[in-house]
């Protein structure tokens, strides 16, 4: 039997999907389609990681391993909800709720020393950070906005924030001793094994990876960002702020970029904070309240100082005569420097370009603002955008052209500061990528607190990146600018194996072109505000940047973009969305049982599975399903149905239903497949019939608390009962699944 891999995952995404995999699996069980589900969630790939621990009754399936080799395979066929790619707060509360669960696991520990902590700490590292999608990305990915989206959105545009040219605001970064201005980068003659070493100023070696197996033609670099050059920079932007008169905010993203991302959030906070860290950084970094975790952790952990409440004290001055800071909740007093994973960069900069270039202040206003990002690698991306909006104003969604990505992710590509090969150097020396001869490929003078990476880029890979731009620029008759950087040595072997690879393809009367990150985001604007649309041909965390950039600012949001990820063994990946808000979507829905995700990003997805699942099991009903979902989807916003903010308006579950019935109708009165029309047509009646009853029964419910038994491990009745309100639609539902 055909199937569909749908994943649980976390947060917003998992409590739709409560609601709307009812609704998917009695409509696919009418072609003999199964959609299964697999535990992706960090709760369960916490508990995978111990299994060999845990009693069998507390084990559950290493669904993440399993869907990983799928992957691999050209029958696969995955819909990958968004997860939280986990910091360690988020870890740590995760792993909170578990034991209170009665699921017995060892704390995280944050200095491990017995073999004990040292083993659960191994164990939890492979969990937290983007663990997922390295495993399932096997194949690059194809990111865009659907026809239907985009003619919504010039239809129905998403506010703008008007830009004044005398707007303030404006991104720092690094001018020099960067991960940009510092990295070196190798194409890899043949198959090898290396090895990463720190050769310590005394002459001691210390090896920091014993094996990298390497491919002929593989891309390797290595990089160090200073620790002093960091800290100059940053109390240097502290300065700036308060000199400028505008919120200061640090823009990183902790949760992908697991290893380095972190250790730099310390760094800003103990640069905002340098003069408490002056007088008790001893005791500060002693008890572990480095900054790494975020303030909040700090002041927390304060408690159990003999003199926390003399530091707290002074943490608070600090605060008051600091440069203001940008907040996350502003009610709440939680700033931008409370919890890394609060401000990731890809949602924060294109939300506050969409305001006029300003972030929220503690009075709960919006004002100007110095985004500090400092690697300079994409920092002047966001540059180009605000300098743009402070000349020409904000985009006109109602006209503005589209910047669809190929993105190059597969098979772990450019994986930044975010695996085993990242460190925060202990010792002042070199450090080395050794080849299996003995030489030393790439190197670098370091001192201790530096932090130091490498990465790869495989070949294959980066030839099927290359033939997808190609696809696609030839598909959609649009010019494909591959963005790659002079500066960066990467980017310049990066683009010698594009210009030896678009040579095996057939490129004549297309518009292809390698420009630098800057000069090619100038050349995407200037073509959007024509109404133009341009595709970006990206690396790996571009591709992350972009694929929220500019669909925040075509579409609203960037959870209204279809991503496709063709995989390279022939299956498909069908990735639904951001997920960045959905903390958020969550306590709304807790306080007043009203759930205001929007699974657009699920409905375009599974349209896609559904059409590709007709290449492989030669059924002739899962295309017409998959297109009739799209006529659905399109006629739902046609309509308004996506979710309101507001509680006692349509919210998720409203919108869910709503898709069911014009899903329905659109079956019944297609003519390909009669005894399919005759299946819906019952169904679709009975449907709008009952239509202000089932509405009436979705929209009382909202107003009061929801329970749901948990926040990472939700229980199962309870959420249930929760996303599932309306009876009379539930029987409806179940109805369907005995009419196959």
């Amino acid at each position: 039997m055909a199937k569909i891999i749908y994943t649980r995952t976390d947060e917003a995404p998992l409590l739709a999907t409560y609601s709307l995999k009812p609704i998917v699996e009695a409509f696919a069980s009418t072609t003999g389609v199964d959609v299964e589900t697999r535990d992706i969630s960090l709760a369960a790939r916490i508990l995978a990681a111990f299994n060999d621990t845990l009693p069998k009754d507390q084990q559950v399936l290493d669904a993440l391993a399993e869907l990983g080799e799928l992957a691999k395979t050209p029958d696969a066929n995955i819909i990958k909800l968004p997860n939280i790619s986990a910091s360690v707060p988020q870890m740590k509360a995760a792993i909170k709720e578990l034991q209170d669960a009665g699921y017995d696991l060892p704390d995280f520990p944050d200095e491990p020393q017995s073999d004990e902590e040292k083993d659960a700490r191994e164990r939890y590292d492979s969990v937290k950070g983007s663990a997922v999608n390295p495993v399932l990305r096997e194949g690059n990915s194809d990111r865009r906005a659907p026809r239907a989206v985009k003619n919504f959105a010039r239809k129905h545009p998403h506010t703008m924030g008007e830009w004044s040219p005398e707007s303030k605001t404006n991104v720092a970064t690094m001018e020099a001793d960067d991960f940009r201005h510092n990295e070196q980068s190798v194409i890899i003659p043949a198959d090898d094994e290396l090895r990463i070493q720190l050769v310590k100023a005394n002459g001691e070696t210390t090896v920091l990876k014993e094996s990298l197996p390497v491919l002929e033609n593989e891309i390797v670099d290595a990089t160090v960002l200073s620790a002093k050059a960091l800290d100059t920079f940053l109390r240097a932007q502290v300065l700036r702020a308060k000199a400028e008169n505008v919120l200061f905010s640090v823009h990183l993203k902790a949760t992908m970029m697991k290893v380095s991302d972190p250790i730099i959030f310390g760094h800003a906070v103990r640069a905002y904070f340098s003069e408490v860290f002056e007088q008790y950084g001893d005791e500060l970094l002693e008890a572990g309240l480095n900054g790494e975790n975020g303030l909040a952790a700090i002041l927390d952990g304060l408690s159990a100082l003999d003199n926390g409440e003399e530091i707290k004290a002074a943490f608070e001055k600090g605060l008051e005569d600091g440069p203001k800071l940008a907040q996350v909740n502003s009610a709440k007093g939680i700033t931008n420097l409370h919890v890394p994973s609060d401000i990731i960069v890809d949602a924060s900069m294109p939300a506050m370009i969409r305001t006029s270039g300003k972030m929220w202040n503690k009075d709960d206003d919006t004002e100007d603002t110095l985004a500090v990002l400092p690697d300079s690698s994409y920092a002047g991306v966001y540059q180009v955008v605000i300098d743009d909006c402070r000349k020409n104003g904000a985009f006109d969604p109602t006209t503005m052209g589209s910047v669809p990505n190929v993105g190059l992710m597969a098979q772990k590509a450019e994986e930044y500061g975010s695996h085993d090969k990242t460190f925060k150097i202990a010792d002042a020396g070199k450090v080395q990528v050794v080849n299996e001869a003995g030489e030393v490929l790439l190197e670098h003078e370091v001192e201790a607190g530096d932090i130091w990476r490498a990465c790869q880029a495989k070949d294959i890979p980066v030839q099927d990146w290359v033939k997808l731009a190609v696809t696609r620029a030839r598909a959609s008759e649009t010019p494909a600018v591959f963005w790659l950087d002079p500066v960066r040595a990467h980017d310049r072997n990066m683009k010698t194996q594009v210009e030896k690879y678009l040579k095996d393809h057939d490129t004549e009367g297309l518009d292809i072109r390698i420009m630098s990150p800057v000069d090619a985001c100038q050349f995407s604007i200037d073509r959007i505000r024509n109404g133009e649309d341009t595709i970006s041909v990206t690396g790996n965390v571009l591709r992350d940047y972009l694929t929220d950039l500019f669909p925040i600012m075509e579409l609203g949001t960037s959870a209204k973009m279809l991503s496709v990820v063709p995989l390279i063994a022939g299956g498909g990946l069908f990735e639904t969305g951001a997920g960045g808000s959905a903390p958020k979507h969550v306590q709304q829905l807790q306080e007043e049982n009203h759930l205001r995700w929007d699974s657009l990003g699920e409905f375009l997805a599974l349209a896609e599975s559904l059409r590709k699942l007709a290449e492989t099991d030669n059924n002739p009903r899962t295309p017409i399903l998959g297109d009739a979902l799209d006529a659905a989807t399109e006629t739902l916003l046609n309509e308004g149905k996506s979710p309101s903010r507001k509680v006692g308006e349509i919210d998720n579950r409203g919108s869910h239903f709503y898709l069911a019935l014009y899903w329905a109708q659109e079956l019944a009165k297609q003519t390909e497949d009669a005894e399919l029309a005759e299946i819906f047509k019952p169904v679709a009646e009975e449907l709008v019939a009952k239509e202000e009853q089932i509405a009436k029964e979705l929209i009382d419910c909202q107003g009061s608390t929801a329970d749901l038994g948990g926040y990472y491990w939700v229980d199962e009745e309870k959420t249930s009962h929760v996303m599932r309100p309306s009876e009379t639609f539930n029987a409806i539902i179940n109805g369907l699944n005995t009419k196959k």
